[in-house]
């Protein structure tokens, strides 16, 4: 009966977005577009229902324009930008948006930093001089510098080196990748952060973060021409730079399966995989992400029935594309945690079974109709606030090459038939187009189970005592989401 409830109230929401999709179209939806001089592009769309605006600044540069000896940058500049320009200097940022009722956040992936500002419509100008300060005067002083350096490093030690998920994960993609910059984590590798030099700090902002590399959205309560004529005083000032440069390398076909172990402590293994897929604009998207919605998403889904609820193999399942969105071919991961005593074989002989059956037989037409109605709802609660809008506008103009793609965005996913479904998982989830990553545990060791001349050294004559710490406060996590 339980269940049943479930279908009929989903069959239901179904019809309701369904009958929405075209109402978004209809709808006073107005976005005003506007281009600077100076290369930076603005989306208007305004929302007087509440008091409060929130500004977007997408700029396009993120891990897949570092290169080895320079990974990390993009996420480390995520940091700096907060931490003073010529106006406003350390920590006065967030100090100055506090005191006027706003509050800010970012986050960084392989292909975008985005900022985020939350305030109401009387910090609008005070907003502009904020943003326009440190897109042009960031501050580079040396101390600074080796403090956040610090952050970031630590950061990395706790979300990866010391998080078995973390390290795995970032396994599985330097192993999946052999050409493309996908292959680096977001928050870069630890020599890297280690060993970056001020050139390559003053190179990669100048590049990154200058107004013709970035999209601004500013959704809420304002008027268009307000919006445009703060960015005309305070962000066309701003000259253009050289932008980075394009990313042509592709990541060769894949020929074979690969894979890769690690052994570290943990009470439980854990398996990864991920298959090659295109990226955001490729018209495959959408049916993966009905696939993704399929295999994963709740407790009636394919593989939690499967892997958690029938056989009891594995204490979680979850997937779907890493990147959410990106600009060149992603993968699409599946990760699983074995339960104690299963072997991570038996789960990933599970796994492949439920793969199968995908590429075997088109899927039932209810079946269907959940994924859609998952992907419709999940589409319209994003567009219920100024936050969600401005991110999903932004979104759109900069994965997809136009905003206006939004208002097409349930229509598409309405658009995929299971006999589409079924060519899609055929073409992707083949054994030669995937890597698989398995954690296995080993026990932990400590100074008791070592011998005794090695638990024990004394230290060299003359060795100097490593310098304390600086006393450093985190300010933004490595990937941020709204």
């Amino acid at each position: 009966m339980k269940l049943w409830k479930t279908v009929l109230s989903l069959n239901f929401a179904l019809l309701f977005f369904i009958g929405a999709a075209p109402v978004l179209r209809a709808q006073n939806f107005d976005v005003k577009t506007y281009q600077l001089k100076n290369g930076m592009k603005i989306l208007v769309q305004e929302d007087h229902s509440i008091p409060s605006v929130a500004l977007y600044l997408f700029y396009r540069i993120g891990s897949r324009n570092e290169r080895p000896g320079t990974t990390g940058l993009s996420h480390f500049f995520e940091h700096m930008m907060f931490n003073g320009a010529k106006k406003y200097g350390p920590g006065e940022f967030d100090r100055v948006m506090e005191a006027a009722g706003g509050h800010n956040n970012a986050y960084t992936s392989n292909d975008v930093t985005v900022y985020q500002d939350w305030f109401t419509p009387t910090a609008l100008e005070l907003i502009f001089d904020l943003e326009s300060d440190r897109i042009q005067h960031l501050s580079f002083d040396p101390k600074i510098i080796e403090s956040e350096r610090g952050v970031v490093a630590s950061e990395r030690r706790t979300s990866v080196d010391s998080n078995n998920f973390g390290i795995l994960n970032e396994q599985l993609y330097a192993a999946a990748y052999t050409a493309h910059p996908y292959q680096w984590p977001v928050i870069g590798w630890m020599v890297d952060i280690e060993n970056w030099k001020m050139a390559d700090l003053k190179r990669h902002f100048e590049i990154g973060y200058a107004p013709n590399n970035a999209t601004m959205v500013v959704v809420g309560d304002v008027s268009s021409d307000a919006i445009f004529t703060l960015a005309q005083k305070y962000i066309e000032p701003i000259p253009a730079h050289e932008p980075p440069a394009k990313v042509t390398t592709t990541e060769p076909e894949q020929l074979g399966e690969r894979r890769v172990v690690v052994n570290k402590y943990a009470q439980l293994p854990i398996l990864m995989m991920g298959y090659h897929v295109p990226e955001s604009a490729n018209p495959d998207y959408y049916a993966l992400r009905v696939i993704e919605k399929v295999l994963f998403d709740g407790q009636s889904s394919r593989m939690y029935q499967r892997l958690v609820d029938k056989d009891q193999l594995a204490l979680s399942v979850q997937g779907g594309i890493g990147f959410g969105f990106s600009f060149d071919p992603a993968l699409f991961e599946i990760t699983a945690q074995p339960k104690d005593g299963i072997a991570p074989e038996a789960v990933e002989k599970a796994i492949y079974e439920e793969l199968d059956k995908l590429k075997a037989a088109p899927i039932a037409a209810k079946e269907l109709e959940k994924a859609k109605n998952i992907l419709l709802a999940d589409f319209y609660r994003s567009m219920k606030t100024i936050n969600g809008k401005a991110n999903t506008l932004g979104s759109y103009e900069v994965f997809f090459g136009d905003y206006k793609k939004m208002f097409t965005a349930a229509d598409d996913f309405n658009k995929v038939t299971a006999a589409e479904v079924q060519k899609v998982a055929q073409k992707y989830f083949g054994e030669k187009n995937r890597t698989v990553a398995t954690l296995i545990p080993e026990a932990q060791k400590t100074a008791a189970t070592k011998p005794a001349a090695e638990a024990v050294k004394p230290k060299s004559e003359g060795a100097k005592p490593k310098a304390a710490s600086a006393k450093v406060a985190a300010k933004k996590t490595a990937v941020k989401k709204p």
